[in-house]
Order: structure tokens, then sequence, then C-alpha cells
């Protein structure tokens, strides 16, 4: 079974698994035949209302193999809207062999949030996740561009990297945790482009999840 990890920010940059759960952690159950969604939000600032965004434009192979979000804007977040489409493809009809497509594409996404704890705003003009799978391999990517407020990143984008986000005299006030990857060690695979963690100094408790998706090889 091979696996294989693309990303690509600013600069290309790639990232190959050979064999199961190579540099990851393994986990205790499958991922999913194919699904893919925008990402989710549940936050709460100082003593305001929590926010919660539920995942957006959630697809999956099963059904819904399409769907879409528009903006979507609570206090201190915007998600810009996207679309996601799940599909299946027959490619040997006499013996049922498939393969999968799992892709979500988002725009326009803004956290605000950390402003006033005189951190950044972030921006993300596109982003990409998809999840490709045939009986013999699984390839999961993503892509972003036309973004602000997280600094430059390394290529390629090692797994689970932690870029710190903080005031201008280094207080920790978020973790950007990009390339998340989940690999059971049954060829499946999940990946989380970007989870952004709040730490105490910015006043807020919860997260921010970015481009979700993942795929397992088919039947």
């Amino acid at each position: 079974m091979r696996i294989t990890i693309a990303s690509r920010a600013a600069v290309v940059g790639a990232l190959l698994l050979a064999g199961l759960g190579a540099g990851v952690a393994p986990a205790s159950a499958a991922n999913p035949a194919g699904v893919a969604s925008l990402g989710s939000a549940a936050f709460t600032k100082g003593n305001s209302a929590p926010i919660s965004i539920s995942s957006l434009a959630d697809c999956a192979v099963e059904g819904p193999t399409s769907n879409s979000s528009g903006v979507v804007s609570r206090t201190g977040i915007t998600f810009g809207g996207g679309t996601s489409t799940c599909t299946t493809t027959v490619v040997d009809p006499e013996n049922d062999v498939t393969t999968t497509s799992s892709v979500a594409e988002g725009k326009n996404f803004e956290l605000s949030a950390l402003v006033s704890s005189s951190g950044p705003r972030i921006k993300i003009k596109t982003y990409k996740v998809t999840c490709t799978a045939t009986q013999n391999t699984t390839n999961a990517s993503w892509t972003y561009g036309g973004a602000t407020g997280l600094g430059t990143l390394p290529s390629p984008v090692p797994v689970g990297y932690v870029k710190p986000i903080t005031k201008s005299n280094g207080t920790l006030l978020a973790e950007a945790v990009f390339n998340e990857q989940t690999l059971p060690g049954d060829g499946s695979i999940a990946l989380t482009m970007l989870r952004i963690k709040f730490a105490p100094a910015s006043g807020i408790t919860g997260e921010v999840v970015i481009g979700r998706t993942a795929c397992s090889p088919t039947p």
C-alpha cells in the first residue's frame, strides 16, 4: 500500500510517505471511504457568547456527493464560502473496481479574533484539500494561496508542523498546526490542512479548522 501526501503554500513542496504510518502516530479507527469539508470553528472569547460554525459544505462518496456553502460570518471569523465534491469512478465494470476523489475548495477565509490581543489578522484567499484512492493507493494533498498573518512556511511542510502566532513581543496567542495526518495503518488517510489552537494569552479558548479530507482504499 502506498500513501502519498503533498502540500503547496507560497512555495511548492511535497512530502512522500512510503508504507503505512511513516512519521505519524497510528490512530485506532479507520478513516471514511471519502469525505471533504471546508472547515469549522468552535471558540469562546472572554465572557462573550461562544462562536460555533459547524463543518461547512460536507460531502461524502456515500452522499451527498457534492455540496456548497456561501459566506458564513461570526464575530471574529469568516469563511468566504466554497464547494466540495466526493465522487466514485468505475474503472473496471466487470470486476466492480472503482476509484474515489474527495475535494473541498474554499476562499476568502479571515480570522480577526486575535487582533484585539495585538495579534495578526489571518487571511487565506484560496485553499484546497484533496484525497484520492484506488485499491492500492491513497493520496492526500493541500494547497493555499494569498495568505497573510501566518508568516513563511518551510518547504516541504513537515507533518504536524506548528507555526506559533504571537504578539510583536513574542507572547504566544495561538498555534497554527499545518498538515495534520491520521494514518490508522489500514491504508486510509485523513488530512487537515490547518488547525488554529488558541493559547491562554489570547483570552480565547477553542480552535478553528480549515480544510479537511479523508479517504480509504477502494474495495
